[in-house]
């Protein structure tokens, strides 16, 4: 059924008979996904399915379990999250950020939501860390520091570097205060570009490399993790270093990421939908916070760049991918 005559059924007053066709026959709780592209959910999928499982919900036993993504973008996210909620849902769980967050409450204010995001509390999503309150908990990787601390590490790894091109999500928690006071701490020039999708991506890209600047910090996001491939074969062609999120990045051909293992992450997700499913409240659950960071550097890409890495940023390096 496409997504339109979905919403036109619903519209049309069969929501009833829909969900009662739409239920499993035994009862099981129904765990609805977000995620920020088909891609993306693959790659979600990947860690996710083993982390249930090792909670003890699998899917050819005792979970049932729904993925949506968009096709054209986030503004598709309130319709999805609609979706997921007339389907049935036990446990929403939103890993595709702000914008798949607030669809999932938008939709529903009574089941339980599972967000995935770069600031919890400073999106406005949850009153706070201990006591998140609603039907909202997650996890919260700590982005705006995080964003600061990666343009420290460029500049460490480039020190001569003076101007320096910010890629930002504008549906993410803005760090721009926090990293310009740093950079003029570590004298260097920011230019900020913006991208909400793939094509924008693409865009901002070719903006950057015309601008001739020395290094490139990609900034947490969804969106912008989505479109990391179309980043980094970008970044290669202009011979531009850039600094991503995720350590894993880096195994994928970024030069550098830093953050918290997207895996760590999937395990803390995991954990607070398994206490939902199991009677917990969100209102009671406090958000996790991932406390494990990884330093990866890509020596291939390193070379490839002509760069040479400095010896202190190696020593303190956790993993070196060759």
């Amino acid at each position: 059924m496409r997504r339109r005559e979905f919403i036109a059924l619903l519209g049309a007053g069969s929501l009833v008979s829909y969900i009662a066709r739409a239920q499993h026959p035994t009862g099981m709780p129904l765990l609805g996904i977000l995620s920020a592209s088909r891609e993306r959910d693959q790659y979600l999928w990947a860690r996710f399915v083993g982390s249930l499982l090792a909670l003890g919900w699998d899917e050819d036993r005792n979970i049932r379990i729904v993925r949506r993504w968009p096709d054209r973008g986030a503004e598709e996210m309130p319709e999805l999250a609609q979706e997921l909620v007339a389907q049935g849902a036990t446990v929403l769980f939103a890993a595709a950020g702000n914008p798949a967050i607030r669809a999932a409450q938008k939709a529903t204010s009574s089941l339980p939501i599972i967000g995935m995001t770069d600031d919890m509390v400073g999106s406005g999503l949850v009153a706070s860390l201990a006591r998140p309150g609603g039907n909202t908990t997650g996890v919260s990787i700590l982005a705006s520091e995080l964003n600061v601390k990666r343009l420290e590490l460029l500049h460490e790894f480039l020190p001569n570097a003076r101007l320096v091109a910010i890629l930002a999500d504008p549906t993410s928690v803005s760090s721009r205060t926090q990293l310009e006071n740093a950079a003029r701490e570590l004298n260097i020039e920011l230019l900020f570009y913006s991208a909400t999708s793939r094509e924008e991506i693409h865009a901002e890209i070719i903006k950057i490399a015309e601008r001739n600047v020395q290094a490139v910090n990609v900034l947490a996001s969804p969106i912008l993790n989505d479109g990391r491939a179309l980043i980094i074969e970008a970044a290669a062609e202009a011979g531009i270093p850039a600094i991503y999120q995720w350590p894993e990045t880096a195994e994928e051909g970024g030069l550098i990421g830093y953050g918290p293992r997207w895996a760590l992450c999937i395990r803390h997700a995991s954990v607070l939908i398994d206490k939902v499913l199991r009677g917990g409240k969100p209102a009671d659950l406090p958000v996790e916070q991932p406390d494990v960071f990884t330093l990866a550097i890509n020596l291939k890409t390193a070379k490839r760049l002509r760069l040479a890495i400095p010896p202190g940023l190696l020593l303190r390096a956790d993993e070196l991918v060759e």
